[in-house]
């Protein structure tokens, strides 16, 4: 059976997870990676039950307290990152303080110690009215290729290729059914190599032809704002 690489380590993930509720049934304390794949596949399971971002979250925080834990993880797992499927689509669930609150050693090897300053928002490079065509609301995270985003949005996406809305991360922005909304984008930045998301790229960014492939594949699949756009 073809798998999407976003479908292979939503299975690595749950697999992880599966090994982690079989440890915790043993009576084992949990260590970081088993920690992390439990509470990360609680909440993309919230997701799949129906339940909202708020919700999935409550539930992810409430599978693990410090004691089902070793010593140290929770000074080390402070914020849990996952991409969940939810009703109105992909979403960036932050699970901070994952095992509730809990007292911390800024002492302990791996601790995280916070930082007084704040990072600044990108300011965006170029900007974008998306409309929703969808009779459903969309929601689409800070860090996500925004090129990629659910095809019955209706925008400019070669002008989007190989870009992120400019917005801190784990935000997302809600297009609702019949709106148009003018968005901010931003160059996706490090190495540029998008893998997953919608399965367009799947690769570097800046490839020879990569762009070109990727419209090919969007225009194929139906995804709107591609008519002409082989540029």
């Amino acid at each position: 059976m073809p798998l999407t690489p976003t479908e292979r380590a939503r299975l690595l993930l749950f697999a992880a997870a599966e090994l982690a509720r079989a440890r915790r049934g043993r009576g084992l304390r949990l260590n970081v990676p088993e920690a992390t794949a439990l509470i990360a596949d609680t909440v993309c399971e919230a997701a799949r039950d129906g339940l909202h971002l708020a919700e999935a979250l409550d539930r992810g925080r409430g599978v693990l307290a410090p004691d089902d834990v070793l010593p140290g993880v929770t000074d080390v797992v402070t914020e849990i990152q996952v991409e969940a499927v939810f009703d109105d689509g992909s979403r960036l669930a932050v699970i901070s303080a994952p095992f509730g609150e809990v007292e911390r050693d800024a002492g302990a090897p791996g601790a995280v110690l916070p930082h007084s300053d704040t990072l600044p928002e990108p300011e965006p490079l170029i900007t974008l009215t998306v409309r929703n065509t969808a009779a459903v609301p969309v929601s689409v995270t800070s860090h996500f290729h925004f090129f990629e985003a659910n095809p019955r949005l209706d925008f400019d996406r070669a002008a989007a290729y190989g870009m992120r809305l400019a917005a801190p991360a784990g935000s997302s922005t809600r297009f609702d059914p019949g709106a148009a909304v003018e968005v901010g984008l931003v160059a996706i930045g490090g190495e540029r190599i998008a893998i997953g998301f919608a399965g367009l790229v799947d690769g570097p960014l800046d490839a020879p032809g990569a762009k070109t492939e990727a419209l090919r594949r969007a225009a194929a699949c139906g995804y709107l704002g591609t008519e002409g756009a082989e540029r």
